[in-house]
């Protein structure tokens, strides 16, 4: 793991014990997010569509038998002590979090740039988030200590058990009838966006690229790499990226190679996004949660990849932990906005992976 990728898993862990740390001071999920998005005025979520909401509500707790303005003003202290108590929770995170950037040897001018060039002083990351992100249901991890796999599973068992219950399942051989096992490869991929004048632009436009833990910028730069380096060749840099396709012709030419997986209920609507991930062995995505609203299923075209699903904090009492490693010809189903994961590609051949959402 990188200096980088081991900060900000320093990081995320720290807010996440924050957060749960507040929580059994006494104050409530909901008003933590509360307090923490009325402080970023003028936030708003960015593409996702997900709302910074509380299923189970953020009102202020009231006193029994409080009908008047009286009651109501009695609150107020509660409030504030609430607040306070948080407040003092976040200063040793925030020096916590100064320290690190120190250590990480961060370019503070930099920062101050960037601060300066942004509409919004707090954007929309990883930690306004998980500030903002809903409860978990439990249930969707309470007794599961490994990833159920299934060798053949019909459209009823996989609606009742996983479609939308978040409880992860291993699907194997579920892209036997694919010609994408044997098109599918870096070379492919560069040769399709390359047909399409445009292609690029779409992605650094209406898209997303990931370089993970590369010095990519763009797709376009990715698939510029040497020949070697694509191949992993000995002595070359490793290299892992991800990206989501906007162009209707690389998605028409992509969908020639797979199809919808059998076991998807027949109600369910894919999404129009294609989403790809690719490279060499070494660590893949580093812990995060993803903000999709939408659960989804991946098929491991070649290679292999290990997750790493770790429950989120308030079902940390009921729940573990558990790792799987996805082979050739898998379809992994994981809710990806429940569970925190990361991925790790395992030696051997490049890993590559393509998935889509479904409602």
């Amino acid at each position: 793991m990188t200096k980088a990728a081991k900060v900000k898993e320093q990081l995320v862990r720290e807010l996440i014990r924050l957060k749960r740390q507040s929580c059994q001071s006494g104050l409530k999920s909901g008003d933590v997010r509360q307090v923490f998005l009325n402080s970023c005025a003028g936030f708003q979520s960015s593409g996702s569509g997900r709302q910074a909401s509380d299923d189970h509500g953020t009102d202020l707790p009231s006193r029994k038998g409080s009908a008047n303005s009286s009651d109501t003003r009695k609150v107020r202290p509660i409030w504030r002590r609430r607040l306070v108590t948080f407040t003092f929770a976040l200063i040793p995170v925030l020096l916590g979090v100064l320290y690190v950037c120190h250590r990480a040897e961060y370019d503070w001018e930099d920062f101050m740039n960037d601060v300066r060039e942004t509409p919004c002083i707090i954007e929309n990351n990883f930690f306004i988030m998980e500030m903002a992100r809903p409860l978990a249901p439990c249930a969707m991890c309470k007794n599961l200590t490994k990833v159920p796999t299934y060798n053949l599973i019909d459209k009823e068992e996989f609606l009742n058990k996983h479609a939308y219950s978040g409880r992860p399942a291993i699907i194997s051989g579920a892209t036997a009838n694919w010609t994408a096992m044997e098109k599918f490869s870096f070379h492919f991929f560069r040769d399709l966006y390359r047909k399409y004048p445009g292609s690029f632009d779409k992605i650094e436009d209406e898209c997303q690229f990931f370089p993970y833990n590369t010095d990519f910028t763009s797709l376009e730069e990715a698939f510029n790499m040497s020949d070697d380096q694509a191949a992993m060749k000995e002595g070359e840099a490793g290299w892992y990226i991800g990206w989501s396709n906007c162009d209707q012709r690389v998605q028409t030419e992509l969908r020639k190679h797979y199809e919808r997986p059998y076991f998807i209920p027949p109600t369910s609507e894919s999404s129009a996004l294609d989403w790809m991930f690719m490279g060499g062995p070494g660590p893949g995505a580093d812990i995060h949660i993803d903000n999709v609203d939408k659960p989804s299923w991946q098929a491991q075209i070649s290679g292999k990849k290990t997750w790493q699903l770790i429950p989120p904090p308030e079902c940390e009492d009921v729940c573990q932990a558990v790792e799987v490693t996805v082979n050739k010809g898998d379809i992994i189903i994981v809710d990806t906005n429940q569970w925190y994961h990361k991925t790790t590609i395992q030696p051997g051949e490049i890993s590559i992976t393509i998935g889509s959402e479904y409602d």
